[in-house]
């Protein structure tokens, strides 16, 4: 369904649906629950289906924006997009890559979506779905390599940073349907239009382009919520094709959550940063002994290193967790 967007001011009724003005990840809508009149700025939407906000006397709750769609008797292809974000200091440039399988339903060259345009090429992806054993999927992208156009990119990332092979790009999946892609995908059957190019009408209204499903309305908010994964590892490459490794960014190699660790007696601050907002002209060194030089001035990183800065009785900025040792 195309949604209109948001609107400031403005009265709305039980069972009105509207989207954000901005494009959300989530690929959520939202209904109208309480009548009211909307705030003068758009609140902060929920990102969960169910969730609600107030918005001046109004109330919205959040909806799937495909969910009426799919539920239909026949409803439109889904079309599944890829993004390949890298990042410029692992790759070397910011450069996004954007590609489709090719292989959705009457969908035989690039597609455009948001107006951005995905290139079709063979691609392979696994291993998306999520199950209740506790571990996290790790999907598989084969994407194919006769042209060469693989085995390049991993050339220049890895003459950036030695080895990469893209580890660490972001992989964005991207799922809509057929009937929301932008109408540059479809071109009008002349068999559908007179001489003159007028349109043709059924007897009931009906514009006979739209019914053939050649006249979609564009919507780049009616998709399921965006997927975003992360390059573990390249798993294979060959002459025919390169295998990445895609994982959580919560289940990367080397990656702790939450980073910042409880520890009970070490400030994890960096001294004299924001965080640390110490600026004076009184120096320590590591033991906490009065210097006169700057250049000795080292912080220990202890309690007694902020008390000796900043005073005894003073509202310390001890950038860690003294309270955690008592716990037992």
């Amino acid at each position: 369904m195309a949604v209109a967007a948001w609107a400031a001011s403005t009265a709305f009724s039980v069972g009105d649906i509207r989207r954000a003005s901005t494009i959300q990840a989530s690929g959520l809508v939202f209904r109208c629950t309480t009548a009211g009149t909307s705030a003068s700025s758009e609140p902060s939407w929920p990102t969960d289906i169910g969730s609600t906000v107030t918005d001046n006397t109004c109330v919205w709750t959040a909806i799937a924006s495909t969910y009426e769609d799919l539920a239909r008797l026949n409803p439109s292809a889904i079309i599944e997009l890829f993004e390949l974000h890298l990042d410029s200091t692992l790759h070397g440039s910011a450069d996004v890559y954007r590609f489709h399988a090719g292989s959705n339903e009457k969908i035989d060259g690039n597609v455009v979506f948001n107006g951005n345009t995905y290139t079709r090429i063979p691609i392979k992806a696994d291993g998306f779905e999520f199950s209740n054993t506790g571990t996290l999927p790790r999907p598989t992208l084969t994407i194919s390599n006769l042209d060469g156009t693989m085995t390049t990119l991993l050339l220049l990332v890895n003459a950036t940073t030695a080895g990469n092979d893209l580890g660490g790009a972001e992989v964005r999946r991207i799922r809509t349907l057929r009937k929301y892609l932008d109408a540059a995908n479809f071109v009008t059957p002349l068999s559908l239009t007179t001489q003159g190019g007028d349109q043709l009408i059924t007897q009931s209204g009906d514009n006979l382009l739209a019914l053939a499903g050649f006249s979609p309305t564009a919507d780049p908010n009616a998709k399921f919520p965006d997927e975003r994964w992360y390059v573990d590892r390249k798993a294979n490459e060959s002459r025919d094709s390169v295998t990445f490794e895609l994982a959580s960014k919560f289940d990367l190699a080397g990656q702790k959550l939450p980073k910042r660790q409880v520890v009970a007696n070490v400030c994890q601050w960096k001294y004299r940063s924001d965080e640390c907002s110490y600026t004076g002209t009184d120096y320590y060194d590591v033991r906490d002994r009065e210097v006169t030089a700057e250049a000795d001035d080292v912080c220990g990183k202890r309690i007694s290193s902020c008390k000796a800065r900043f005073g005894k009785r003073a509202q310390l900025p001890f950038g860690s967790f003294p309270g955690a040792g008592l716990i037992k």
